[in-house]
């Protein structure tokens, strides 16, 4: 089975900040599920179909990344998958306030769950899903933010 993580998202769209997290863990673990979650409160941009397809081809050529989606808590994902992790990049102070409440509440709900923080590379560290979709909401050419052969339509 080995050392399972789970990287969750939205990943609306997929940018290279999600691209570098996973490929600097890659070392870490024997698996890592880039898991689409599925909120239904929220309202993409991109159909959850087109995200899929996106991740699948940015880590078409490291066989130990999946991808999958899920709806409901990432803890009872993490569980159905035998996952031990979760993975979650840092961007800011702000970013490390959010997620460590997260990991706190999800290491409550399940004990043995380790949430795993990497910081993102400085020059990644701008770079959100949420200012891509308003850059292209604006028409904006976003190719630099992205990973490549990525094309947002």
């Amino acid at each position: 089975m080995g050392r399972i993580a789970v990287f969750p998202g939205s990943f609306d769209p997929v940018t290279k900040g999600h691209e570098s997290i996973v490929l600097r863990a890659l070392p870490l673990f024997d698996t890592i599920i880039v898991a689409i979650g599925n909120n239904s409160t929220k309202n993409y941009m991109f159909p959850v179909e087109k995200r899929k397809e996106w991740l699948k081809q940015t880590f078409a050529a490291h066989k130990q990344v999946q991808v999958e989606e899920y709806s409901g808590l990432t803890v009872d994902f993490c569980n159905s998958k035998n996952a031990k992790y979760i993975l979650r990049g840092i961007r800011t102070p702000g970013d490390y306030e959010f997620e460590s409440n997260i990991a706190q509440m999800n290491k409550m709900m399940q004990h043995d769950l380790e949430s795993i923080f990497m910081l993102t590379l400085p020059e990644h560290t701008a770079i959100s899903s949420t200012i891509v979709r308003d850059i292209l909401k604006h028409n904006g050419d976003v190719k630099q933010f992205i990973p490549s052969g990525i094309v947002l339509k």
